[in-house]
């Protein structure tokens, strides 16, 4: 790259970008500037079958999260996820995480990208056990096992659980930060899960993650989720410990708590006054490196 050339560069805000990373949408690299498209390391995980991409901005920091995350989480067109997660320096954690859903909105907390976040940073040198600083407040993780599959525990908070009635239907009410519809049934297929997301999501301020539970064991429950911003997904972290306590609030259930989900299994402990644990797998799938849309250069901070 021509010396005017890294210089103009710099001066874009575009500096914490190496040269070596810009390239034409063709992949063919070329040394005129105007033809050249920055480029970015993100990685692929998912928990429970729960699709996140990570962007590590801990020595960078970008701008337009939301756009950036609906042109990357989009599945046709993407590399298509349920959500990017953005990682980025915390002077009361490890890291900041910020969750931006597949619509481009920002979620509260999210407990699988929690996990994918604790595997991404472990892998690359960080300690067993982290914190991160949320929008919902700080979430502590550990990692406790790397084969036969990788898993992280992580503390969720203190689940406050209400009932509440909508018309003539009784739900549960469950915050860890963000806010949870949870119905209960005695078969999943008991309950349109699209058309009560959008009958709570009308009725709710702010709207609410729905989720349809079902009783199969004195410590077992089957869950299928509904999130704002992204629609049904294959597992929802904060909706397991959500469903779980509500679940143990009716004396459905008795701790520990094996959930099912779409994506898989998760484990859910509480006590009914402390904070609850949620236990999952965290799977890489891949790395590679997205293009950056027009609005989302370096912001100089």
């Amino acid at each position: 790259m021509r010396a005017q050339d890294a210089f103009s560069l710099q001066a874009c805000g575009l500096d914490g970008i190496t040269a070596g990373r810009f390239r034409r949408r063709d992949g063919i690299e070329r040394s005129d500037r105007a033809k050249l498209v920055p480029t970015v390391a993100v990685s692929k995980l998912h928990g429970t079958q729960n699709d996140f991409i990570i962007l590590d901005e801990r020595e960078r920091r970008l701008k337009s999260y939301p756009k950036i995350a609906k042109q990357w989480c989009a599945r046709h067109t993407g590399i298509g996820a349920d959500g990017l997660l953005v990682l980025s320096p915390s002077k009361v954690a490890d890291a900041r995480m910020r969750i931006f859903n597949a619509d481009g909105t920002e979620a509260e907390m999210c407990g699988n990208g929690a996990r994918c976040a604790a595997r991404f940073l472990q892998e690359r040198g960080s300690a067993n056990d982290l914190l991160f600083e949320t929008v919902a407040g700080p979430i502590e993780a550990t990692v406790i096992a790397r084969q036969p599959e990788y898993v992280v525990r992580l503390k969720m908070g203190i689940p406050k659980v209400g009932r509440r009635r909508l018309a003539e239907a009784e739900y549960s009410f469950v915050s860890l930060g963000n806010p949870h519809v949870v119905l209960f049934a005695t078969d999943l297929n008991d309950i349109d899960l699209d058309a009560q997301a959008a009958k709570y999501n009308a009725a709710i301020a702010g709207g609410a993650n729905v989720h349809v539970t079902v009783k199969r064991g004195r410590s077992h429950v089957q869950v299928r989720h509904w999130e704002r911003g992204v629609g049904r997904t294959m597992a929802c972290g904060t909706g397991a410990v959500a469903a779980a306590a509500a679940a143990m609030e009716r004396g459905y259930v008795v701790t520990p708590v094996e959930v099912d989900v779409p994506g898989g299994r998760l484990r859910v402990e509480w006590d009914g006054e402390s904070e609850a644990s949620l236990e999952g797998p965290a799977v890489h799938v891949f790395d590679t490196e997205m293009e950056l849309p027009a609005s989302a250069f370096v912001a100089r901070q």
